[in-house]
């Protein structure tokens, strides 16, 4: 039996649109183990900062490189999440406003946090193990101004306030510059992958604004050398870091934005594919249930129809040969 277009319709028919409503609890629940991973990275990223760093040996020659005034912060901490996770992650809500694909919202705000919180682990990992004082640890070892050496080993003898010179203790690598890098590097691949920069046509005008995210990272790394509270080895460490953090992590979810798949992540593709599988087999099913389906009442009539013209000919055919012959009256 040959499938009606109805049906063949349905085979190819496209999937509803995935929206936080439809499908927001079930892609909460498929990577629910992903969002207790973040859990974990929060933890560790506290523990990181609560614990002392390595007391690198810091003597009296040493001080001619860290003796740079101690300054305010042009970008704070706290503007740093601002700029770097939650700029983002308003331009994914607004992608899906106007594309309606819970997947991509979802990959996308979970990559990026997956990006900034493995950074920050790292950072602070590479941070507490290596010990490297700031440009300015001279002034946070002796605010008023006078050095107290070792008589034996020229070592300082600080007499600071112990969280400053604690935090003067954490310049390797830069926070701010990884943080930033993980977070707007992540942000430069989403868009790349949006406005589909590599589609060969040569809009430099797409190349400029998937750039003007990493330009902001460079500019804030570049705020912490101006500050002095980090050395340029610093900073160029933590923005090769952070931007390799977000490359894996995007690409962890989405396509390469030369892909011709790269505008959507890989879950939205098997969305699709699943809901073709089960479109063709709602289909399948359909069709065999016509095939065993029994014969309707205007069937059976039409049938009863044909035998009982058949009979009457035979019976017509049998009298007009005298081989039978009509009823005698009684």
């Amino acid at each position: 039996m040959q499938a009606s277009p109805a049906a063949a319709a349905a085979v190819v028919r496209a999937p509803a649109c995935a929206t936080i409503r439809s499908h927001g609890v079930r892609v909460l629940r498929s990577h629910a183990y992903d969002w207790l991973a973040l859990l974990l990275l929060v933890a560790v990223e506290v523990l990181l900062n609560a614990i002392e760093p390595f007391h690198r040996f810091v003597g009296a020659g040493m001080m001619a490189d860290l003796r740079y005034p101690m300054k305010s912060n042009t970008v704070p901490v706290w503007a740093v999440p601002i700029i770097a996770v939650i700029a983002p992650m308003i331009i994914f809500t607004v992608v899906y406003f106007q594309r309606r694909n819970v997947y991509d919202l979802h990959h996308a705000i979970l990559g990026i946090l997956f990006s900034v919180l493995i950074t920050g682990v790292l950072t602070d990992a590479i941070k507490d193990a290596v010990g490297r004082p700031r440009p300015d640890f001279f002034w946070r070892c002796f605010p008023d101004g006078i050095a107290v050496y070792d008589n034996v080993t020229t070592g300082v003898i600080c007499n600071g306030i112990a969280s400053v010179i604690k935090e003067g203790q954490k310049s390797f690598p830069s926070g701010h510059t990884s943080w930033s890098f993980a977070g707007l590097g992540f942000l430069s691949w989403y868009l790349a992958g949006k406005i589909t920069i590599f589609d060969r046509r040569g809009h430099v005008a797409k190349l400029c604004i998937v750039i003007l995210p990493l330009l902001v990272a460079v500019m804030v790394a570049v705020s912490r050398v101006d500050d002095y509270w980090h050395h340029w080895t610093d900073v160029c460490t933590g923005g090769i870091l952070g931007t390799v953090v977000a490359s894996v992590c995007y690409l962890q979810f989405f396509p390469p934005p030369s892909d011709e798949k790269g505008f959507w992540p890989h879950a939205h593709f098997r969305h699709i594919t699943e809901s073709q599988d089960a479109n063709r087999t709602q289909c399948a099913t359909e069709m065999s249930n016509t095939d065993s389906r029994p014969l309707t009442d205007s069937t059976t009539i039409v049938v009863w129809q044909d035998q009982t013209r058949t009979n009457t000919s035979r019976t017509l055919d049998a009298m007009e040969s005298g081989t039978l012959h009509a009823p005698s009256n009684v």
